[in-house]
């Protein structure tokens, strides 16, 4: 139950916000089934939802300012899912930690970032995307501070983020897959978060006109500070 919970949470975010499923959920999954079991898990979970949402933003998204990202993270991938298997959890989960208060507290204060005229960062970014994907299932807080460097729009913003994330979430859980994560309790637990996928998004969709998107954010990035710090401590 308490799976399907936290599923439900972060696909109500992501639908809603554009952002934000691994980044609710990874933090409170990995308190209940531990950081080698969740991140499978995540990954399985992003694909089936980001397959429904990148219906709703295929024609903003911008596919020669995403490829360079895309090629990158292709690299970054198998590292960050090697560093999954090979490192303690005592010590990566810390640093999961670091990364989703870190991504909090930019985007909570939203500082302004110097413009970059060229697309050779992508490259940079979209690495350390891809690493922080195949350990964390969290890509997006690179490819974001990216978008924001290089002056997205907003709609055009959000198609890039879910024509990003589907070609990363799926070679995620390939590298997975052949690296022998996924165990039965994860496709024990995917089941149990079925339920959660579809109720989040049908939610997240309804409310995503009728609410503050502004306020809704920073009511999420504040929980995510919260995580991240438990995560730390």
């Amino acid at each position: 139950m308490i799976i399907t919970l936290i599923v439900f949470l972060a696909l109500l975010v992501q639908a809603t916000t554009g952002f934000g499923l691994a980044l609710v959920s990874m933090p409170l999954l990995v308190a209940v089934v531990g950081i080698k079991t969740a991140t499978p898990l995540v990954a399985l979970i992003a694909t089936a939802a980001e397959l429904v949402i990148l219906a709703r933003y295929w024609r903003s998204i911008q596919f020669q300012s995403i490829k360079p990202l895309i090629i990158s993270s292709v690299i970054g991938i198998p590292l960050g899912v090697f560093i999954l298997r090979e490192v303690d959890a005592a010590i990566i989960t810390p640093i999961l930690g670091v990364v989703i208060l870190g991504y909090a507290l930019y985007a909570l204060f939203s500082p302004r970032l110097p413009r970059l005229a060229g697309r050779a960062w992508a490259y940079g970014f979209g690495f350390i995307g891809g690493i922080l994907g195949g350990a964390y299932n969290t890509s997006g807080p690179p490819v974001i501070i990216y978008g924001s460097c290089r002056r997205w729009p907003p709609d055009e913003f959000k198609g890039n983020l879910q024509g990003y994330f589907i070609p990363v979430t799926l070679l995620v859980l390939v590298v997975h897959g052949v690296s022998g994560n996924y165990t039965t309790a994860v496709w024990q637990y995917f089941l149990w978060a079925i339920p959660g996928i579809i109720l989040g998004l049908i939610g997240g969709f309804f409310i995503s006109g009728r609410l503050d998107p502004n306020r809704f954010r920073k009511i999420v990035l504040i929980l995510l500070v919260f995580l991240g710090l438990r995560l730390l401590f």
